[in-house]
């Protein structure tokens, strides 16, 4: 980085916002892939203003620049490949700027962390859905940025179903507004939905309005164990044929099962075939009864072995333990993980799943998959035993590109809420024909011709 670059965002964020030091490039060099790559410094901007004199900058300079949430993507979105200057939310751009209770809407700062929007919320009996496994540290405009899902989208949808408005920073420094706050808009190009999930390669968001939803008084978690998944996913379709949907449908495998109860010996039947868990809820207690009795029914029908409901918070908690440490759990399998976030329709999740278990053989690698059985979205985890054998790494891809291949011939997509970034950026030609990639590269010509937003991402 030039001596004249570096002494430019010092003036203008002053040296407690602008770093090019060792420390901070190192800290920021990494994200969830757990792969390095040095940035050549790190900014954060105090507001708008900052973001837009930054790009203008970086724009007349060729400057790359890489936006950043909490950096816990698992594609390495925010990875800065081909150096550049990581633009980190987290220290200034973290705040709710207004919760508003007559329009049901929340407007907030990039940087601002899932949880704690939900906490803030919570206290007027609202909740914004999306609840990606990384809730806990994930940011709202790295959610918007990789339109993430969760498990309550089964019910409730994804983020792309809640953002009503977005302002933005073109590279050139101009600040645009997509969308509005009303529920109806249909004037001109749908701005805000290109910018969904375009993964900083676009515009750099400063500000999100979100609709919100009233937090439902009840809920309760129900369980069912399988001999086999294709009795599972049967179990799956008869509920919602019969007009229920849970808030959260998840399932895991034989595999992950296993591995829950060797690391934590919580009592799951090892030789069970799956699990389903299932969450549903709503504001009449006599309703939720009638749906926990149509759940089991259709699970005993699909040949559940066992239909468990939670009698109260803890027990509900103790069943979702297994869901949300599945992905900490299968370690056990290799020192190398593998892994994707597939999703076909629901309808061929069975086919799905036995074809990885096909590939599985093929390869000799243990593929354990957990997931959204209702949305169809599966986390196939290939498990490569040793991390420093080269060959056994390369197979490990060779056996990921199957997986993806599978699903798209399966009428699936590459990603169902991890976004492509740079790991899945080579297998975009799978998924897209070349008149699609160039319509996709035109695109991000026209909002970024010096091309210095997060570039040599999606395959762009």
């Amino acid at each position: 980085m030039q001596e004249k670059h570096k002494i430019f965002f010092q003036n203008l964020l002053g040296n407690d916002n602008a770093f090019f030091d060792e420390v901070h490039k190192r800290a920021y060099s990494y994200d969830a892939t757990k792969k390095h790559y040095l940035p050549d410094g790190v900014l954060f901007p105090r507001n708008e203003e900052d973001v837009s004199q930054i790009l203008k900058y970086c724009n007349e300079e060729k400057i790359i620049i890489i936006p950043r949430g909490s950096g816990s993507g698992y594609t390495g979105g925010a990875l800065a490949v081909n150096g550049g200057l990581v633009l980190s939310f987290e220290k200034h751009m973290n705040k709710i700027l207004e919760i508003d209770l007559e329009n049901l809407v929340a407007v907030v700062e990039p940087g601002v962390i899932n949880v704690n929007l939900q906490k803030a919320l919570s206290e007027f009996g609202l909740f914004y859905p999306p609840d990606p496994a990384s809730m806990e540290y994930s940011s709202i405009g790295g959610n918007v940025s990789e339109n993430a899902g969760g498990m309550r989208a089964a019910k409730y949808g994804i983020t792309k179903d809640y953002v009503m408005a977005l302002r933005a920073v073109l590279p050139n420094g101009e600040v645009i507004k997509a969308g509005k706050k009303t529920i109806k808009d249909v004037a001109g190009y749908n701005l805000a939905g290109i910018l969904i999930a375009s993964e900083g390669s676009l515009a750099v968001l400063t500000q999100i309005t979100l609709k919100l939803v009233a937090l439902p008084k009840f809920k309760k978690t129900a369980m069912g164990i399988f001999d086999n998944i294709d009795d599972a996913m049967n179990a799956v379709y008869k509920t919602l044929s019969k007009g229920v949907t849970p808030v959260s449908m998840e399932f895991l495998d034989q595999l992950s099962i296993q591995a829950l109860e060797h690391k934590f010996n919580k009592g799951l039947p090892t030789d069970a075939g799956a699990i389903l868990i299932a969450d549903v809820d709503g504001n009449v207690e006599e309703a939720i009864k009638a749906d926990l009795q149509i759940l089991e029914q259709n699970f005993l029908e699909s040949k559940a072995r066992e239909f468990r409901v939670a009698k109260d918070e803890q027990e509900s908690a103790d069943i979702w333990f297994a869901r949300r440490n599945c992905s900490q759990s299968i370690t056990m399998y290799g020192n190398l993980k593998l892994n994707e976030d597939i999703t076909v329709p629901r309808s061929k999740l069975p086919e799905l799943l036995k074809g990885i278990e096909q590939i599985s053989k093929k390869y000799g690698f243990k593929i354990p998959c957990f997931g959204h059985a209702g949305d169809g979205n599966v986390h196939t985890n290939v498990m490569v035993s040793d991390k420093n054998n080269p060959e056994l790494v390369k197979k490990g891809y060779e056996a990921v590109e199957e997986v993806f291949k599978l699903t798209i011939s399966l009428g699936g997509t590459l990603s169902g809420e991890h976004g492509i970034g740079l790991s899945k950026a080579p297998f975009m030609k799978l998924a897209f024909s070349e008149a699609e990639m160039e319509l996709m590269r035109n695109i991000k010509k026209a909002f970024d011709p010096n091309n210095i937003l997060n570039p040599f991402k999606m395959g762009l």
